[in-house]
């Protein structure tokens, strides 16, 4: 089976930057608010560079509490995003069973390959694929789709710890996995994802 992994929250463990942003709740809203960009610019039928995206949103998220924040310090901590702890046993028990395992990021694929280097998971992985790559950003089908062309005929799920990533991921074809990180629901009204598991190893015994 073709594992298509989601990096941030998914792979990558975002609470490395609290002390970037000013702590969990203004974390929480700028990644939130930058989602939120990411989905409108999506559905108005654009694209924008999501790391430009993230760097306006945590501009903004430290205007509103009347903070400054350091974008080149926000840079270097989303290259350097440790890996939940789950990750690596998990990734190592897909490619156990012959799993192709790939990325699929809306970040930059430089940020990517950086990303996934410094965390150490690149050697788990076949292939990084960027939404900068499609000029689309996930939700809309065109960055699944390229992942399904590179490997035609292969069964694809797509493994997240987004709703917004796996009702993209359904609606362009592909079996899809939902990863409970904390406080992550089935997006209410949607499909439920073919696989739900709450850690990345409980996932791999599924597939």
């Amino acid at each position: 089976m073709l594992c298509v992994f989601d990096v941030n929250e998914t792979l990558l463990d975002l609470t490395a930057m609290d002390p970037l942003v000013g702590g969990p709740e203004l974390r929480r809203e700028w990644f939130g608010l930058a989602i939120h960009t990411v989905l409108t610019v999506t559905a108005t039928g654009g694209y924008r560079d999501f790391a430009g995206i993230a760097g306006e949103a945590a501009v903004e998220v430290a205007a509103r509490h009347g903070q400054t924040i350091d974008l080149a310090k926000v840079g270097e901590g989303l290259r350097n995003l440790p890996a939940h702890p789950d990750v690596e046993e998990g990734l190592a028990k897909l490619r156990e069973k012959n799993h192709t395992v790939v990325a699929l990021t809306n970040s930059p694929l430089a940020t990517a390959e950086a990303q996934l280097q410094n965390s150490g998971l690149a050697k788990l992985f076949d292939r990084i694929f960027s939404a900068e790559q499609a000029g689309r950003l996930k939700p809309a089908p065109e960055p699944y789709r390229q992942v399904l062309d590179a490997y035609p005929g292969q069964r694809a799920v797509m493994i997240a710890a987004h709703d917004w990533d796996i009702a993209g991921a359904q609606a362009a074809g592909l079996e899809t996995a939902l990863l409970t990180r904390p406080g992550v629901r089935p997006l209410p009204g949607s499909p439920a994802p073919t696989y739900t598991a709450s850690t990345l190893p409980e996932l791999a015994g599924l597939l």
